[in-house]
């Protein structure tokens, strides 16, 4: 699992998730997803076009961080979602807690 961070538009950080986000790789996602948010990141753009696989571990990471931004006035938007994560995302009831976009540049605008 590799997240890379990137300061956009909008003062939004975008995070290009990469690999597999599962009980292997959910911790060291947790704390770097966490770490932007306490060093006053409040705009978290996920970016999921190369994420093969996420499990409920790499799902409460989502969750973790609209509950840690949410008092502050942050949120999180979700973008380029494969077919099979978006299908996850369906699943999981997750859908309807965040904002998702199918194109970033659709995504950046939605801050």
């Amino acid at each position: 699992m590799e997240i890379l961070e990137t300061k956009i538009d909008n003062n939004v950080l975008l995070l290009a998730f990469k690999g597999r986000l599962d009980a292997n790789s959910s911790n060291a996602a947790q704390d770097q997803v966490l770490a932007a948010i306490d060093r006053g990141e409040i705009r978290l753009l996920a970016d999921l076009a190369r994420l093969e696989y996420i499990s409920s571990a790499g799902l409460r990471i989502f969750m973790m961080a609209a509950k840690r931004l949410k008092p502050l006035g942050g949120k999180v938007v979700l973008c380029s979602l494969s077919e099979p994560i978006k299908e996850i995302f369906e699943i999981a009831g997750f859908v309807s807690l965040f904002p998702i976009h199918p194109e970033r540049d659709e995504a950046v605008k939605s801050f």
